[in-house]
């Protein structure tokens, strides 16, 4: 049998590894999820809120457009966007929001599927994982095997932004209707995994869909 050369070998990493987009409402437990699959099984995460914080950085093209759009007075003394005084700007304007929206999702999509692209030449990640918010509305499928929906009780998710966050009741109850419902989360993934109980439960879950046998191969 003739030696498998590097390049085949790249090959065979290139069609093995399972790029799976991760989503879910707020307060439903996807970064202990995320971390539990860096930790278990290797996975190269790539979590689309980081990446919104990076194509926002001084130098980059969505910088420029959004200083040109929103004018100087969203930048810091240093040159940074101020992220806060930028939210507060677009929070109650649907339009200058969509604007945004435009400008940084298309820019952290394109990081996304650099990210793929570059785990895969690398030859030896069996697991990648994108976690977005808006996974469904910026039709990260187009990049993903498939889409896993984390979903956990509203009861549950508000309890736990309670004492994480801080967040109020009227502030969760606007979040919640800013995001897609449970219905059109599951309509749009293959996989859910309820996250309501304890984090062995959403774990042996993962387990189960993964299987032992990937998570030895990292």
């Amino acid at each position: 049998m003739r030696p498998i050369s590097t390049e085949e070998t790249v090959r065979q990493g290139e069609a093995s590894m399972r790029v799976i987009g991760l989503t879910g409402g707020i307060g439903a437990g996807k970064s202990r999820l995320l971390d539990f699959l860096k930790e278990a099984y290797g996975a190269r995460v790539f979590q689309a809120d980081e990446a919104g914080h990076q194509v926002m950085e001084p130098g980059t093209a969505a910088y420029e457009e959004i200083e040109r759009l929103f004018g100087r007075k969203i930048l810091k003394d240093t040159g940074e966007i101020d992220r806060q005084a930028l939210g507060a700007l677009v929070f109650s304007d649907g339009e200058k929001r969509e604007a945004l929206n435009s400008i940084i999702h298309p820019a952290v999509k394109a990081l996304a599927r650099k990210a793929v692209k570059e785990a895969r030449e690398e030859g030896n990640v069996a697991l990648f994982v994108i976690e977005a918010a808006l996974l469904i509305e910026d039709h990260y499928e187009e990049i993903c095997d498939e889409l896993w929906y984390v979903y956990a009780d509203p009861d549950v998710r508000r309890a736990r932004l309670r004492a994480s966050r801080g967040y109020t009741e009227e502030k969760i109850s606007a979040v919640f209707e800013s995001q897609l419902s449970d219905e059109e989360f599951r309509k749009n993934c293959k996989v859910v995994i309820d996250n309501s109980g304890s984090m062995e439960r959403a774990v042996g879950q993962i387990e189960r869909l993964l299987g032992e046998a990937e998570k030895d191969r990292t």
